[in-house]
């Protein structure tokens, strides 16, 4: 009997064995989210085989990434979003379009088809938010101006893999054909409208009324996420983009900043299930046909990034230190590249390798970078105290 037929024997060996490996990865002075992964690929088919089908885990993990995007929404308020776009779209339109590039290149070398490798090239574009952020100690998230530049940067390719779900929406729904194209032209507006008008007239009066019971606001703000996911669908939308607006639509609330707080724990519950889900789905059998690709592609994520990030935020008018500090922190994969592809898998655009190849990928740049970071820069887990201290 495999360990998935019991769900409570499930939760304790996934939330256990990441207890234990977040301490060795802590110890390490490696992110969590690695942790999660070996984990993942420890008890998954390649080596314990006690989940022997990761799929349920990873549909329950997949709710991490709707609040994860429900989150990101919640801090896009209108005035930050006018200053974001003023400072990074630049800088995020231009490294994307190099990164793709790269990835697309590379993926044709090794004779990937040309779908699998747009799909590549579209994983490469992205740095992880949460590894990013959670590598930013206090003092440089809210008070130094590297954290502002990261951050700004991060919410750019956010935004831009937002665009690149709708895109493969379109593909999912038949091909980026014309009538497509105009179905989702007028899905996103319309489902946009329905947000804001909810939010006017449905949502903000009983915020008003009841704001001083914290637990009614933790349950609107979850029933309003899982919501809005679900009126995305009938949208013919992903559930992330709904999320996505649902946060942006209330992002001006007062009570914006505590329904983010409020969900963080709940959001960190799902994504310790969706990076187990990444590392049992992952087959350890694959790497003998995709080490040199993932590599190559690992390759150009911890030593191109940095460098383009460098010379283009140098080119934005960034002093050469946060320029290329910025850079190290986002020379990265990203969870936005394992959802891509776990989308692109689903649908049967990509293949098994393919899908392994972003998989390796982005595990191994995360290994990397947080090592470069940590060895270098101030962030909670660095080796040296005064980087703790800065």
């Amino acid at each position: 009997m495999s360990a998935q037929d019991n769900i409570v024997f499930s939760l304790f060996l996934i939330f256990s064995g990441a207890a234990i490996l977040s301490t060795v990865a802590l110890w390490t002075r490696q992110s969590l989210l690695v942790g999660y992964m070996i984990l993942g690929l420890i008890l998954g088919p390649s080596v314990l085989n006690w989940f022997s089908d990761a799929s349920e885990i990873s549909q329950i993990g997949e709710i991490g990434i709707i609040f994860l995007l429900f989150l990101l929404g919640l801090h896009l308020e209108p005035q930050n979003l006018l200053h974001m776009f003023r400072k990074a779209t630049g800088v995020a339109l231009v490294s994307s379009l190099v990164f793709m590039a790269l990835g697309v290149i590379v993926a044709r070398i090794f004779s990937f088809t040309w779908p699998e490798s747009w799909i590549i090239g579209a994983a490469m574009m992205f740095s992880s938010t949460i590894i990013g952020l959670k590598l930013l100690p206090t003092t440089i998230l809210h008070h130094q101006h590297t954290g502002e530049v990261m951050i700004s940067v991060l919410l750019m390719q956010d935004l831009i893999a937002i665009i690149s779900l709708v895109l493969l929406q379109g593909e999912q729904l038949g091909g980026v054909s014309l009538s497509t194209i105009l179905l989702l032209i007028i899905a996103l507006p319309a489902l946009l409208l329905v947000a804001f008008i909810m939010e006017r007239w449905i949502l903000r009066p009983l915020l008003a009324r009841f704001d001083q019971v914290q637990e009614y606001l933790f349950l609107i703000a979850i029933g309003w996420c899982l919501g809005m996911a679900e009126l995305a669908t009938l949208f013919k939308l992903s559930a992330e983009i709904g999320a996505f607006i649902g946060g942006v639509a209330i992002a001006a609330s007062p009570i914006a900043r505590f329904i983010a707080e409020s969900l963080k724990p709940l959001r960190d519950f799902f994504l310790v299930m969706f990076f187990f889900a990444v590392g049992a789905e992952f087959d350890i059998f694959s790497l003998k046909i995709i080490i040199i690709p993932a590599l190559v592609l690992t390759a150009i994520t911890i030593l191109v990034k940095p460098w383009t990030f460098k010379y283009l935020l140098r080119w934005s008018g960034e002093s050469k230190k946060v320029s290329w500090e910025a850079g190290v922190r986002l020379a990265q994969g990203s969870e936005f590249s394992l959802l891509l592809a776990s989308m692109a898998a689903g649908s049967q655009i990509i293949s098994n390798n393919a899908f392994s190849l972003i998989q390796a990928m982005t595990m191994l740049s995360f290994i990397i970078s947080s090592y470069w970071v940590v060895m270098r820069y101030p962030t909670p887990l660095a080796f040296k105290e005064n980087l703790r201290r800065d």
